[in-house]
């Protein structure tokens, strides 16, 4: 009996061992064949910056539209539908998506740093423009008419909770509480501010943290005592819902951003790993072609050519 029960453990350990090793092993067959099907151009996808995603999803719908399948563009290319894929979730998720090779390029609206770069084994990046953080606030808001330029110390006392109330910055301004708006700490559009205006300063733990860069621009729309530092594209997207303010008496304007003048300034990126193949180039020429760059003028932005 004790026999019997034992060779049906045995058994029973078995098939458990087995069914756990099949699982295992359908799991990494799965994230290799996603990966697989990435590499091979079956469907190309983006991910990372909420900033710059609305403009790769222009690029691309346009793009698909156009041509429907590969072999319109070159009869020696494949009779397949052009499937591109756009998700968002920061310029730090578009760098990890390359990094651990889920995603053909990520989408970063600031510098790569060293850091990053070093864990991609062949790093290549291509500009599709330049986007600023204006320092933005609501149209019922009477400080652009009070002053129409703010200092980067008069920004650091603000997003640092030192000024509360706007009469704090201006005597002429009422006493109203400040409501500070500002993109996820961790993100790409924080790090630029923190790095080109806040200093060692650090941010007051007060501030509304916005998912995306449209989330931001609405807080200040829907609240006259807001301000917080919106993407130049996004504003352009909104004229006369939201006002951008001169910092340092520099006004945030295309000439001034492609000259420098307006120090918070930052590339739209589109970066991967490795030399693009044939469909990945075909992809790219079109977005930083003529016709490419005009759409990322139209959405506001300024063009890398």
């Amino acid at each position: 009996m004790k026999r019997y029960l034992a060779l049906i453990l045995t058994v029973v350990l078995v098939c458990v061992l087995f069914l756990s090793g099949c699982s295992k092993k359908d799991k990494n067959m799965a994230n290799t064949e996603e990966k697989d099907k990435i590499k091979i151009g079956i469907a190309l996808s983006f991910k990372g910056s909420s900033t710059l995603a609305p403009v790769i999803t222009k690029l691309t719908k346009d793009f698909a539209e156009k041509y429907q399948t590969w072999d319109k563009i070159d009869a020696s290319l494949p009779n397949k539908k052009i499937e591109i894929f756009v998700s968002g979730g920061g310029s730090g998720a578009g760098v990890k998506s390359v990094i651990d090779g889920l995603s053909n390029f990520g989408m970063v609206s600031r510098p790569v740093s060293d850091k990053e770069k070093a864990k991609i084994k062949d790093y290549k990046e291509y500009k599709l423009g330049t986007d600023a953080l204006t320092i933005a606030v609501n149209p019922q808001n009477e400080i652009y008419k009070v002053k129409d330029s703010i200092s980067s110390e008069e920004l650091r006392k603000i997003f640092s909770g030192e000024y509360k109330y706007w009469d704090e910055l201006d005597s002429r301004l009422p006493h109203e509480e400040i409501v500070l708006v500002t993109r996820d700490i961790g993100g790409g559009a924080h790090k630029v501010f923190q790095k080109k205006v806040m200093g060692d300063v650090k941010v007051s733990e007060n501030v509304i943290q916005a998912p995306s860069m449209g989330a931001l621009v609405a807080k200040i729309i829907e609240n006259k005592n807001a301000i917080g530092y919106a993407s130049f594209g996004v504003v352009n997207q909104n004229k006369g819902k939201i006002i951008p303010l001169k910092v340092d008496g520099v006004e945030p304007t295309k000439e001034n951003i492609i000259s420098g003048k307006y120090k918070i300034s930052r590339p739209l990126l589109i970066i991967t790993d490795g030399e693009i193949d044939e469909l990945e180039k075909i992809l790219i020429d079109y977005m930083t072609s003529d016709e490419g760059m005009k759409v990322v003028e139209k959405m506001g932005f300024v063009p890398a050519r």
